[in-house]
């Protein structure tokens, strides 16, 4: 059954909607990007940790600088653990500000620092940018781990929806270099296979994310046909073997449910040492919505503990 926080928040954005919403494609990205971020960070205000400390600065990518923001938690002695961490919104929405206080509850339930990733989005910037990014900015903390207190020993990638696909893509993408050894991946309710229709994506039309929604997102993304594009799609990497540990969670109302539990099993059949963690009765983005159910914070408290036992 659905979580009765999240069915009367979606009962509630029902009514609210106008009859007559016009389609993703002719709302302004600006706005859309707004709207989004006014609502999650609307629903943060009460369950964000305050004692955890965020420092904003940018690092070079291969497309310009990135800003980062770098969460501290109280008593994180350096060097310690780093989890580099990318947010949802399938590569077109969501920023740094969306996913604050998610951030900021994974720093303070896991005692580690968090390094959130603000990459490119599409379409301004299609596939592969936003990949490339994420795999700067995690190369960029292996090699600058003392300037920001992180044991390059003890470094992890972590990410929701299109995040969790990046990180999966990097997780990936680093495995055969020996100077940038992952330790753990963190996949939240993971895009693993956009040119797959599973019996999820067909069963599930919302909540939250709908096949209209997925479409956009998708044909933003401007993966399809391209010579790389399995970087967008980690599940039909043939050869998963050698990669880090992972925890990949999934939600019960979610589209993506079905792929992100057949990758956990995928990587346990290459020999990965791999974690599946579902909660049946959340939605998708569930993470980034605090202060919408208690089961939020005890989740977050989950994959903090995750977090802490691998790094």
């Amino acid at each position: 059954m659905l979580d009765p926080h999240f069915k009367a928040m979606l009962e509630a954005e029902a009514a609210a909607a106008p009859a007559d919403a016009p389609p993703l494609e002719a709302v302004p990205l600006d706005m859309l990007r707004g709207m989004y971020r006014a609502q999650r960070m609307g629903q943060n205000l009460d369950t964000s940790p305050a004692d955890v400390v965020a420092r904003d600065f940018t690092i070079a990518g291969p497309g310009g600088f990135i800003p980062v923001r770098l969460y501290t938690p109280p008593g994180a002695l350096p060097p310690g653990p780093c989890l580099v961490y990318f947010h949802g919104g399938g590569w077109v929405i969501g920023d740094l500000d969306t996913h604050d206080a998610h951030c900021r509850r994974l720093a303070s339930y896991s005692g580690g620092r968090i390094l959130a990733v603000d990459y490119r989005l599409a379409p301004e910037n299609p596939f592969p940018a936003g990949h490339d990014d994420a795999l700067a900015a995690t190369r960029w903390v292996f090699d600058h781990a003392a300037e920001i207190g992180a044991d390059p020993a003890r470094i992890g990638v972590g990410g929701d929806s299109a995040g969790g696909n990046l990180a999966a893509s990097v997780a990936i993408d680093l495995r055969a270099d020996p100077a940038r050894r992952l330790k753990f991946q963190l996949l939240i309710y993971p895009a693993t296979t956009p040119v797959q229709r599973t019996a999820s994506r067909e069963t599930f039309d919302g909540p939250v994310l709908s096949k209209a929604v997925m479409a956009f997102f998708e044909k933003a993304l401007a993966a399809a046909g391209h010579p790389d594009a399995l970087r967008a799609a980690p599940a039909q990497v043939g050869d998963l073997s050698g990669l880090p540990t992972a925890m990949v969670v999934t939600a019960g109302f979610d589209p993506l449910q079905d792929e992100g539990r057949d990758y956990a099993q995928a990587l346990e059949a290459a020999g990965v040492k791999a974690s599946h963690m579902h909660y049946s009765s959340l939605v998708h983005d569930f993470y980034i919505m605090g202060d919408v159910s208690p089961a939020v914070v005890l989740a977050a408290k989950e994959a903090g503990a995750a977090i802490k036992a691998a790094l």
